[in-house]
């Protein structure tokens, strides 16, 4: 390793290092994570609707929010499970409340976007 300290980088070169880090990131999330998976399958298969239907600009920029948050939020979730089984693979309390609270993040994400499309497809 050299001895340059990567938090020292500044510019376009963090700028770089910064998107190739967030590649594998989302790279590990497609090999690893088959929730991340499956809701970028979900994304993919409704994206359509708000980009191509009748809908006023704001309409379609809620929609489509909604469904990349979900997948935010799972690239977070899955972050915080992957540290709580770094740190060790016994059962601990604080160790479950993190995954849970983890969990809790994603459904209350997947809940506002049910509310959005909802919202918007019947209104």
């Amino acid at each position: 390793m050299s001895g340059k300290n990567k938090w020292n980088e500044t510019g376009l070169v963090r700028l770089n290092k910064a998107f190739f880090c967030s590649l594998r990131g989302l790279n590990a999330a497609w090999i690893h994570e088959s929730a991340f998976r499956q809701e970028l399958l979900v994304l993919a298969l409704l994206m359509p609707i708000p980009i191509f239907g009748n809908f006023l600009p704001l309409e379609k920029v809620m929609m489509g929010a909604s469904l990349i948050l979900l997948l935010i939020v799972e690239l977070i979730n899955s972050a915080i499970e992957a540290v709580v089984d770094r740190v060790g693979t016994q059962w601990h309390v604080l160790s479950g409340r993190a995954k849970d609270l983890g969990s809790a993040s994603v459904f209350m994400t997947f809940l506002l976007v049910v509310w959005v499309w909802l919202s918007i497809l019947l209104k």
